[in-house]
C-alpha cells in the first residue's frame, strides 16, 4: 500500500510538471548566434515553459534575441510576426520550441526512429516504469 501511495505521488508530480524546468539560451540583440554555455539560463518553473528565438535581418547583418517564454506569449508573438519572416532586409522571424536549449543552432536532421512511437521525455519513462511496477506488484 505504501508503494502504491509513493508511486501515485511520483506520477502526480511528474505529470503536473512541478519538478520540470526547461533551459534556454538567452541574449539580446547579438550579432552572433549566442548558443554557447555562458548564455544558458534556467527558465522560471511553471511559468516559462518554452524557448523563444528571434532572428532580425538589419542593415548591419543578422541579429539574434533568445529567451525563455510562456507558451501563450511566445505563440502569439510568433504568429503575429509570421508575415514579416521573409529572410530579407527588415525581416523578423520568431520561433517557439519546448525542449531544452532548442532555441540554439539548428540541429542536423537525424534519421527517424523505426519504432511506432518515441519515449523521449523523462516523465514518459517514469510513467512506463510505474506501470511496469504496478504489474509486478499486483
Amino acid at each position: 500500500m505504501l508503494l502504491l501511495s509513493v508511486s501515485t505521488l511520483l506520477l502526480f508530480f511528474s505529470s503536473s510538471g512541478l519538478a520540470l524546468q526547461i533551459q534556454c539560451y538567452q541574449c539580446e540583440e547579438m550579432t552572433h548566434d549566442c548558443s554557447t554555455p555562458e548564455f544558458i539560463v534556467n527558465c522560471t518553473v511553471n511559468v516559462q515553459d518554452m524557448c523563444q528565438k528571434e532572428v532580425l535581418v538589419k542593415d548591419d547583418g543578422i541579429h539574434y534575441r533568445k529567451s525563455c517564454a510562456s507558451s501563450g506569449a511566445c505563440l502569439i508573438a510568433s504568429s503575429g510576426y509570421q508575415q514579416f519572416c521573409t529572410g530579407k532586409l527588415n525581416s523578423v522571424c520568431i520561433t517557439c520550441c519546448n525542449t531544452p536549449l532548442c532555441n540554439g543552432p539548428r540541429q542536423k536532421k537525424r534519421p527517424q526512429p523505426s519504432a511506432a512511437f518515441t519515449l523521449g521525455t523523462p516523465h514518459v519513462w517514469l510513467h512506463v516504469f510505474l506501470i511496469l511496477l504496478s504489474f509486478i506488484l499486483c
